[in-house]
């Protein structure tokens, strides 16, 4: 009985794997800078699943942290001890969001026990379809889940032009469409947290942002300032810049190609 704490002992010291690290970058996207504590809920359990203490994920995190260049912009850094692998998760995750920010809600849900699936509906729906359709469907859902979360965790909850902060209200909308470039589906840094009559406006191209991230209307919602409607839910903001999130910034090309497509629509 003696021994079996200190084989927990070794296995906390024992490297970090890549599997491991992939969930680590699944729980970064969950939370803020100032939740990568020991004492965060969240982290002791995913801790405990890991076999590592709430002190060693919490140091992995921000290990993470110490490589965004968002948080290193406002003067915030992570730990410097980063280790190589440590680099090349990040990395991996910035080439391939897609691939990875599936990979890591898989392995997440799975660590935690999870469903890979919460919808009853979704479900029966899936048994209808082929082995390789369901797996496919699947991923594609856990990835869409990924990218909401990551977005919103990012934006602080908070639709960045108008402030609202309901989350069933608020939506992780693309910058370039998600039918546009399938590689940068779940990228963060195409993704905005918007209001949800604000998201609808935005992906149909009838308001956008210039190079300093501040809203530009288009006519046709200037010619509807007669309506009270219109008038205070866009009018206000006009010319003023969105609220830029806490990491994961808008990538300035993706603006870019929003707003070239609003001004050929102009």
């Amino acid at each position: 009985m003696a021994q079996r704490p200190l084989q927990k002992l070794a296995a906390m010291r024992l490297p970090w794997t890549r599997e491991q690290l992939v969930i680590a970058m699944n729980l970064y996207s969950r939370l803020t800078f100032g939740q990568l504590h020991a004492r965060n809920p969240l982290v002791i359990q995913v801790a405990a699943r890991l076999h590592r203490t709430p002190g060693s994920l919490a140091m992995k995190l921000c290990n993470l942290a110490s490589f965004d260049p968002v948080l290193a912009a406002r003067g915030i850094v992570g730990l410097k001890a980063a280790s190589q692998l440590d680099r090349q998760v990040w990395d991996a995750f910035q080439k391939d969001w897609m691939g990875m920010g599936s990979e890591s809600e898989v392995q997440f849900r799975r660590l935690m026990d999870e469903p890979l699936i919460t919808s009853p509906e979704s479900e029966e729906w899936l048994l209808r379809e082929g082995p390789t359709e369901t797996e496919r469907t699947v991923r594609q859902r856990l990835g869409q889940d990924f990218f909401r979360r990551t977005v919103l965790v990012s934006y602080g909850t908070r639709c960045c032009i108008t402030g609202n902060p309901i989350a069933p209200l608020l939506t992780a909308s693309h910058i370039v469409g998600w039918a546009d470039d399938v590689k940068e589906r779940l990228n963060p840094r195409n993704g905005l947290c918007l209001a949800k009559t604000h998201d609808a406006a935005f992906d149909r191209h009838l308001i956008t942002l210039d190079e300093r991230f501040r809203v530009i209307l288009s006519k046709s919602i200037r010619e509807h300032f007669t309506s009270e409607t219109i008038s205070v839910n866009f009018r206000p903001f006009e010319g003023r810049p969105i609220e830029l999130p806490q990491r994961f910034a808008p990538d300035p090309k993706f603006v870019d190609h929003h707003r070239e497509i609003f001004s050929r629509l102009e």
